[in-house]
């Protein structure tokens, strides 16, 4: 007696699908659950297929949500006698996207998507400070080959880097962001913003060039400032292109990527105000086969004040390191690990974050973390406060 998967009932409801298509027949028993088998209890479904009316030649839905639970162990005193922050613990959703492709032209690898994603809001917006508010995340144009091997994407789109690290070298995005985005690292630039991005794919060579706002997709554009240019280069060194498929391919890439915004941010230092330009390059590489996988990057980034005395928060440098060994009949099973330092150039402190986890592939669908993210930030740094050790649980749903 074979169960059929929630999947089939959303299908039900949001596709046109026949209960009674090709002869097979659905049955339901007092509970609810769904068999494809007749028994005792069991009563036949009829059809009730529901359309989907779209100006689309093709829909495709996905989604993703990262659920979690973290409890935050932080050091009781900082190295200037004063008090630590207090322990916490929550339940999360630290992501949820629902995402729809749209097949609009005779050409089949073009489309617009749009992804929208559910986040907390902490900062009370509106008056809604708690609430799970709904933003979009993506909403682009893609226009494949308008120029040999290179396809656009126009709108709401992605930059250059996130997306290439966290597909092909950094696969737990649900329990950290890669080192230019995150908190405790570089905080140098998140992954969407409005712009169009230009993505050229070969079998020995990707890159992507754009240019973009520079204040990312849930940030104003001041128009008193510039724009952003942002690029991507990789090499395949061996020839293959690895994303998402890390457990049946051997690649080994070397990319170079950054971005040079203009005005990024302003500063004032006595009665001088100046639009600090945020321009900030690096070098990664990752090589993987279907048990392991090895990354390492550099990323320096840049001071552009004229003003004496004043550097920019963003001026730095650091580096990155992650590795994952995967076992089982289908390496379902990893232990995974990861060390960041940043070193900002204004205080010169280094901060230092160390990931080590396990994870479990249940199936395409389903994926499960434990970690333990360490905070280690060096006495005297401005993140000190923040020291500590984070115990984290993570589910991955995906369709």
């Amino acid at each position: 007696m074979k169960k059929i998967i929630l999947s089939t009932l959303a299908a039900l409801t949001l596709g046109s699908v026949a209960v009674n298509a090709s002869g097979v027949k659905l049955y339901e028993d007092a509970k609810g659950q769904v068999f494809t088998s007749p028994a005792e209890g069991r009563t036949l479904i009829k059809d009730k297929s529901v359309s989907v009316f779209s100006k689309a030649d093709k829909l495709k839905f996905s989604g993703l949500t990262y659920i979690g639970a973290t409890y935050n162990d932080y050091d009781a005193t900082t190295s200037t006698g004063a008090p630590g922050r207090a322990d916490s613990a929550a339940f999360e959703i630290r992501r949820s996207y629902f995402q729809l492709k749209a097949y609009l032209l005779d050409d089949p690898k073009s489309y617009y998507r749009i992804t929208f994603d559910v986040h907390q809001d902490t900062k009370g917006i509106g008056g809604t400070d708690g609430d799970m508010v709904l933003r979009v995340k993506y909403a682009y144009l893609y226009l494949d080959n308008v120029l040999p091997f290179t396809g656009v994407e126009v709108g709401i789109a992605h930059r250059p880097w996130h997306d290439y690290e966290e597909h092909n070298a950094w696969y737990y995005r649900n329990i950290s962001k890669v080192l230019v985005e995150q908190k405790n690292g570089g905080d140098l630039s998140n992954s969407a913003d409005f712009g169009f991005n230009f993505k050229t794919r070969t079998q020995y060579f990707d890159s992507e060039f754009g240019v973009f706002n520079g204040e990312g997709y849930h940030a104003v554009q001041n128009t008193s400032r510039g724009m952003s240019f942002e690029w991507r280069t990789t090499a395949h060194l061996l020839g293959v292109s690895g994303k998402d498929k890390q457990t049946t391919k051997t690649y080994f890439d070397a990319s170079f990527f950054g971005q040079y915004n203009v005005g990024h941010k302003d500063a004032t230092v006595g009665t001088v105000t100046e639009a600090q330009d945020l321009i900030f390059g690096g070098l990664h590489t990752v090589y993987n086969q279907p048990s392991f996988l090895v990354s390492a990057q550099y990323v320096y980034s840049d001071n552009t004040s004229d003003i004496a005395n004043n550097i920019s928060a963003q001026a730095g440098s650091g580096y990155s390191m992650n590795g994952e060994y995967r076992f089982g009949s289908e390496k379902e099973y990893r232990v995974l690990g990861r060390y960041d330092s940043w070193t900002p150039e204004a205080a010169d402190i280094e901060n230092r974050t160390y990931i080590a986890g396990f994870a479990w592939e249940q199936n395409r669908n389903v994926q499960w973390v434990a970690n333990v993210d360490v905070t280690d930030n060096a006495a005297g740094s401005s993140r000190e406060d923040f020291n500590g050790i984070a115990y984290m649980i993570t589910t991955e749903v995906r369709f």
